[in-house]
């Protein structure tokens, strides 16, 4: 956002009709970057890390990097002794319980998510900020991403971006409803704002989709942006979870899917009712 002057977050910020105090603890001008790691990712920790130092943030701004191991592994040996990094480990409870974990120690005001096999485009964070620091009436962001392949290649995502700008409360849901399930935006780009998080719950209590049911809740409860720079590299590889026969089985990807929309639904009409208080 061109010529946009960056300040600090207001201490309350406005989504809709509902006002949020910024939880207790938070530090103004931090993001927290939340990246969870299974063992096979290990290896590509090195590149997220070279892909956050080489960010460039607005003046007064910084980041913090929490790195949680789902189980026992090996991330803390891969990566540079910097004060900005923190890494620990939990047990072994998939993608979601992982997120969760790392999220719980965020002082930041705003909550990115960095998968550990991906990479930030420069200029990705400060994009971010520009919007959330600019308009407190947007609770989250979401961005371009390009696929990278093991050979160094990019190419845009598989499926065709929307408009760059606000996303109006409940676009993104009658998408998913309208394209079987299919988001509109990569919910691997998010930053969002860490009471929006924390009041939502986090990440989703499932084996996979975690991802997509915090986007979909977010977006019937607050606007959002659609950043159309590219701003995450999607790492395509042989180990990556999301490519796991599993992960799209027809019959547990359908309970995802309906799972994760029967909550956004449940959401929206409490959200409804919260705009027009009074009404049955």
């Amino acid at each position: 956002m061109a010529g946009v002057t960056i300040e600090q977050p207001p201490l309350r910020v406005r989504y809709g009709h509902a006002a949020y105090a910024e939880p207790v603890g938070h530090v103004a001008g931090l993001v927290s970057v939340v990246t969870a790691v299974h063992e096979a990712s290990v290896v590509f920790l090195a590149q997220a890390y070279r892909s956050l130092v080489e960010q460039e943030l607005p003046p007064g701004w910084q980041w913090e990097w929490l790195v949680q191991q789902d189980g026992s592994g090996t991330a803390a040996g891969v990566l540079p002794d910097d004060p900005r990094v923190t890494v620990d480990s939990g047990r072994r409870g998939g993608p979601a319980t992982t997120r969760n974990l790392a999220a719980g120690r965020a002082q930041g005001s705003l909550v990115k998510v960095l998968d550990a096999d991906d990479q930030l485009t420069p200029g990705a964070l400060g994009r971010d900020i520009a919007v959330l620091a600019y308009e407190p009436t947007i609770g989250w962001t979401t961005a371009s991403a390009l696929d990278l392949w093991p050979d160094g290649s990019t190419v845009g995502w598989q499926h065709r971006d929307p408009p760059a700008g606000r996303l109006a409360r409940n676009h993104v849901l009658h998408s998913f409803q309208q394209h079987d399930y299919r988001l509109p935006v990569h919910p691997a780009t998010l930053c969002i704002r860490r009471d929006l998080l924390l009041a939502l719950g986090g990440w989703m209590a499932l084996p996979g989709g975690e991802d997509t049911g915090l986007l979909l809740a977010a977006s019937v409860v607050s606007d959002g942006y659609f950043i159309g720079a590219p701003g995450l590299l999607y790492r395509r590889h042989a180990g990556q979870v999301t490519g796991r026969a599993g992960w799209t089985g027809s019959t547990e990807w359908t309970a995802r899917m309906r799972f994760v929309e029967a909550r956004a639904i449940a959401l929206q009409a409490l959200w409804r009712h919260a705009d027009r208080p009074g009404q049955a």
